[in-house]
């Protein structure tokens, strides 16, 4: 049998502006270029750096969940 037609994909999505904000927020040195506060010892530059993984892993999981098509 034959399937019917659908529209082209689009990933065109509002949601993927999101994905913005893991690449221009660890560009903002000010956040980061001091000494305290310190996190079990760690100044704030390495323990950050963790913070926008974790910012990264969350954006990009909300806009998977955003934009993804029911599956049959």
């Amino acid at each position: 049998m034959a399937e019917p037609d659908r529209p082209p994909r689009s990933d065109r999505s509002p949601w993927n502006w999101l994905l913005l904000i893991p690449i221009v927020v660890p560009l903002l040195t000010f956040l980061y270029n001091h000494d305290e506060p310190r996190l079990a010892g760690f100044p704030v530059f390495y323990w950050l750096q963790f913070a926008f993984i974790l910012l990264g892993v969350g954006t990009t999981t909300v806009v998977y969940q955003m934009t993804k098509r029911s599956r049959r």
